[in-house]
């Protein structure tokens, strides 16, 4: 057997849905097997025989199951699911209590494993509700432990416990994973990490963390491994992002003319004073377009701090200069956004700023095309035909353009592409950033940037080829959000306080978690909980006298733009949403914001959606509302209230959650072992430390093939950046 081989060769016998659990598992060679870790273990007591169980002790026993049946209590007639378990030795009664379905799914001749306490006395005693769990293993092959027979190490009752799909039991896979052991085919892994990493930070060799995490023999030898593989993962993906940036290097960019103080004009003409943040990230940003090479930057923000300010500077820098070897023609930018609604606001804003600045500036959605000047009044932007619009781009007519997708379309291309920038960069894959950067003949230099906090662990790890830029800097004037929390005796506080802020000729948001609600009948008791029917419940109960409208996914394009244009207009007092208005939404006369089910968001998540009320140097108010309060809850809810800055719930939320719920990182392709490290500062920057210095050794890693080839899959499995 080598690691390589199907497990469809190894084990002939598999039944069809076997096959497909196998597939939905990720777990197509042996390889991918052994590589199937444990999600936890069970320490159920020793795994022994029937006749050696005592009273009171916790035990994993093998055997078959013998007469299931149902039956009621004489007394209480309560439902109880029985039947025997039977090995060499004896039989066992096992009793599951309330849970008569459990009878459904056994029948006589089952091989089953179960782990419980046993109850009762002398000939009365049972099982009492163990965990079963079936298997086509017969109960003598797995009376002693994976790889250390007849152990008696305290802790030996530790048993893998392996997540699972219909067909494949986490019983099947602890046998599997012992015959396949017995081979030795756990030996014959070529460990892609070099024996001097293993020796300098103390880690276990590849065949040894096999054992280690799939048999451990106490708790200690499990972390052991898991702390080995959680470096493997996040070393190699630190060799993806290492390679990455020796490649760029190698890379020319087309020059931009960095004239400073024109730019400083620019600047000056903004309808406020930058901050020094602002001006140092744009200052950094320019330095970069001096290089040869192209840029590639994450700009790092909390809510409300001035991205878009930094990327129209530098946007004015790229527009304003003229190509290599031509007199006439402008290099061109392209600023690609997650949602029409941001699209479109930010076609606006860069209107706004560039209206004493003669700079063409265009934009592209599913719905629409504009362009900006318009033919007819300046101050204006003309609607255009696709093609027209597209013919424009092509021939370099238009030099600052803005869009969605549409901007990644095939049919759609740059004559001189030299800047791409990408708005709430999480929110798009590797595909879309890749198919922007072949919009030109030349790789263009790139800014991604996020007002979603990310943690330095995070930041290094998944942006490890980005330069990071951090604005920790709030525009002058701007005010704290006073945040509260309210349960729903005090609901009217938060009521009052958009009263209040109505009459002053303010605005307010609500949000709520979902569009409809989903059972008519529990309106009432789930109140507060969809748009429609929230929305219909303020006008009538509430405010009465007020302006509302709803905002959510499932309206049409047009639709959401008309709501958006009177909110924003102020002809709509309340705007009742879901977290659609999450990203980038800009109204500065919106000053109140009322966030219901609050416990259904992540910390993150709660945090941008506060921030659509700091974008003036009015008195912003917060309140969360959430419908229930359970520790957990109430722990959030508090660091939501306490938290300084993003940065702060960042890191709250990493290590209350883990970074595969702060920012969906499920879909990112790292294990949750990975996942689980990524707390651990010390282990990415070691990572990140050694794959730095490796690659500049050995940059095409031909000393290290096992690294190679473990780099090239972390490459393809992870897909964000």
């Amino acid at each position: 057997m080598t690691p390589d081989d199907t497990v469809e060769k190894y084990f002939p016998r598999l039944k069809p849905e076997q096959k497909r659990a196998l597939v939905k598992l990720g777990i197509r060679t042996i390889r991918d097997l052994l590589y199937h870790f444990p999600a936890r273990y069970e320490n159920a007591g020793p795994t022994g025989t029937i006749t050696s169980v005592t009273a009171g002790s916790d035990v994993t026993l093998y055997g078959t199951v013998r007469k299931p049946d149902i039956r009621k209590t004489w007394k209480g007639r309560r439902p109880v699911a029985e039947a025997w378990l039977e090995d060499a030795s004896g039989k066992i009664k096992m009793m599951w209590f309330s849970q008569p379905y459990i009878a459904k799914t056994l029948h006589d001749g089952m091989v089953v494993k179960v782990s419980g306490r046993i109850a009762g006395e002398g000939a009365k005693r049972y099982l009492a509700n163990p965990a079963i769990d079936t298997s086509p293993v017969a109960p003598e092959e797995i009376h002693q432990s994976l790889f250390a027979q007849n152990s008696e190490t305290p802790d030996a009752s530790l048993h893998p416990v392996y997540a699972e799909s219909k067909g494949i039991s986490s019983l099947w896979i602890t046998h599997a994973i012992r015959k396949i052991c017995e081979t030795n085919a756990h030996e014959h892994l070529t460990d892609p990490i070099p024996s001097a990493i293993l020796a300098r930070y103390n880690l276990p060799t590849l065949s040894s963390a096999l054992v280690f995490i799939h048999a451990p023999q106490k708790m200690a030898d499990a972390e052991a491994a898991r702390k080995r593989f959680a470096f493997e993962e996040i070393f190699a993906l630190q060799v993806v992002m290492q390679q990455r940036r020796r490649a760029l290097l190698r890379e020319e960019a087309l020059p931009v003319a960095v004239d400073r103080s024109r730019l400083h004009d620019f600047i000056d003409s903004f309808p406020f004073p930058a901050t020094d943040a602002q001006m140092q990230a744009i200052e950094t940003i320019t330095s970069d377009f001096e290089q040869t090479h192209p840029m590639l930057r994450l700009l790092e923000g909390d809510v409300g701090s001035g991205k878009t300010a930094v990327a129209a500077a530098t946007a004015y820098l790229v527009a304003t200069s003229t190509p290599q070897g031509r007199i006439a023609g402008t290099l061109q930018v392209a600023y690609l956004c997650p949602t029409e609604i941001l699209a479109k606001q930010h076609f606006s804003t860069f209107v706004s700023y560039f209206k004493k600045h003669p700079i063409p500036i265009g934009l592209i959605t599913g719905s629409e095309c504009r362009k900006f000047p318009s033919r007819v009044r300046y101050e204006e932007s003309a609607r255009l035909s696709k093609p027209a619009f597209k013919k424009m781009v092509a021939n370099g007519e238009i030099p600052i353009v803005i869009g969605t997708h549409a901007l990644i379309e095939k049919s759609l291309s740059f004559k001189y592409f030299a800047y791409a920038i990408i708005d709430e960069q999480h929110r798009f894959g590797t595909m879309h950033r890749q198919k922007l950067a072949t919009k030109g003949a030349i790789a263009p230099h790139l800014l991604s940037m996020t007002a979603t906090p990310i943690p330095r662990t995070l930041a290094l790890t998944l942006y490890g080829d980005l330069d990071l830029t951090v604005l920790d800097q709030m525009p002058v004037g701007r005010k704290p959000i006073l945040t509260s929390v309210l349960g729903p005796e005090k609901r009217d506080e938060a009521y009052a306080r958009v009263r209040t802020e109505l009459a002053l000729g303010h605005q307010a948001y609500v949000i709520c978690p979902r569009i409809d609600e989903p059972d008519p009948a529990k309106e009432l008791a789930l109140i507060a909980k969809s748009v429609k029917t929230e929305a219909a419940r303020l006008k009538r109960d509430i405010f009465p006298h007020a302006t509302i409208d709803i905002l959510h996914s499932k309206m049409r394009p047009g639709e959401k733009e008309v709501v958006m244009q009177r909110f924003e207009k102020g002809e709509v007092d309340i705007l009742v949403a879901t977290s659609v208005v999450e990203v980038g939404v800009n109204v500065p006369n919106a000053t109140v914001i009322l966030i219901e089910g609050a416990e259904r968001f992540g910390l993150a998540q709660l945090h941008q959606l506060r921030g659509r009320v700091i974008r003036s140097t009015n008195q912003a108010y917060c309140f969360a509302l959430p419908e229930s309060f359970g520790q957990t809850t109430k722990d959030r809810m508090k660091a939501f209230v306490n938290a300084k800055n993003g940065f702060e719930l960042a890191e709250y939320d990493l290590a209350l959650r883990g970074a595969g719920e702060l920012v969906g990182g499920r879909q990112w392709g790292v294990s949750d072992i990975a996942m689980e490290a990524l707390k651990n500062l010390k282990l990415v920057e070691a990572a990140r430390t050694e794959a730095a210095r490796l690659v500049a050794e050995d940059p095409d890693l031909r000393q290290y093939p096992a690294l190679a080839k473990r780099a090239h899959t972390a490459d393809t499995e992870m897909h964000l950046e």
